[in-house]
């Protein structure tokens, strides 16, 4: 899908969740002519490797939420996957974190207690490739650790947001990685990996994401 297409696709998209988006010749879409603004990048598969959908979200002149999704499948159906991974687990965290729009039955809302601040952090649910949910029971104690995790850092009073992979191929070797505001993010990735993920059966991956956003007093 070319990058026409996408942002069609995108402005669409968010006019569905009543966001309305101006389209400019770049392919981005602004906010009424300013921040926030939303780009989509279909990339071909390549080298045996799926193809990848990248997503950027531009806060500011200096802060942009970068997320990629794979996309399994030949041409346009590995596009297309790769699109319904971004609406399952990163759209509505984005549209309530950067638009306000909340749709409960879409993404999980919760309150964190890190340091000195209370943040309201948005979740969506995990995007899954190769395995049933009802497989992977263990996704409900990826907050928890998250959460005790972040206790250790020290975040800024602004927007921050979390990118979390886990895959595992078929003969049982394991990736983990969580980024932190587009970083990788060593203890995020371990506790994420300490957790008790399954390691029989067939290959999977599952991927999250989360928005927190500080709040004012």
């Amino acid at each position: 899908m070319d990058s026409a297409a996408l942002q069609k696709y995108l402005l669409r998209l968010f006019e569905r969740h009543d966001v309305a988006l101006d389209a400019d010749e770049d392919g981005w879409l602004t906010t009424d002519g300013d921040f926030p603004t939303v780009r989509a990048q279909w990339h071909e598969a390549a080298a045996g490797a799926p193809g990848h959908l990248d997503i950027d979200v531009v806060l500011s002149e200096e802060r942009c939420i970068e997320e990629s999704f794979a996309g399994h499948g030949a041409d346009a159906d590995g596009c297309t996957a790769a699109l319904r991974a971004f609406e399952q687990s990163a759209l509505h965290p984005l549209l309530a974190a950067c638009w306000y729009v909340t749709d409960e039955r879409k993404l999980t809302i919760a309150t964190w207690e890190i340091g000195v601040r209370t943040w309201d952090v948005f979740a969506g649910p995990f995007a899954l490739h190769g395995a049933d949910i009802t497989d992977l029971e263990m996704l409900e104690q990826v907050p928890a650790a998250i959460e005790s995790t972040l206790q250790r850092e020290a975040l800024t009073p602004e927007l921050h947001w979390l990118r979390l992979v886990y895959r595992k191929a078929a003969e049982g070797e394991a990736r983990c990685e969580v980024l932190l505001d587009n970083e990788p993010w060593v203890a995020g990735s371990d506790a994420l990996a300490a957790l008790a993920w399954p390691q029989e059966g067939d290959d999977y991956g599952a991927h999250g994401f989360v928005v927190l956003d500080v709040r004012d007093y």
